[in-house]
């Protein structure tokens, strides 16, 4: 799977947890899931469940606290399917 459609696909999975769904309309890979999209650090959990089951993958503990931004969740994803 391509990096556009692993982003993608994150920005749904990121829908349901971000307080303002308008911050999600000029997200980046730079963009700080918890800073800038204002999903709370136990939310953030749930993000990477959905994308383990999503990607059909799993992340480790050491692994999703690497996650910041939307690009670490992709970056990580594609490793992962690769």
């Amino acid at each position: 799977m391509d990096e556009q459609k692993i982003f993608e696909a994150m920005i749904t999975i990121l829908k349901p947890y971000t307080k303002d769904a308008a911050l999600l309309e000029r997200a980046t890979k730079d963009t700080h899931i918890l800073n800038d999209l204002k999903v709370n650090s136990a939310r953030l959990v749930d993000v990477i469940i959905k994308c383990e089951d999503v990607f059909n993958i799993t992340v480790d503990d050491d692994e999703a606290d690497t996650i910041r931004t939307i690009g670490n969740a992709v970056e990580l994803i594609q490793a992962k399917l690769a």
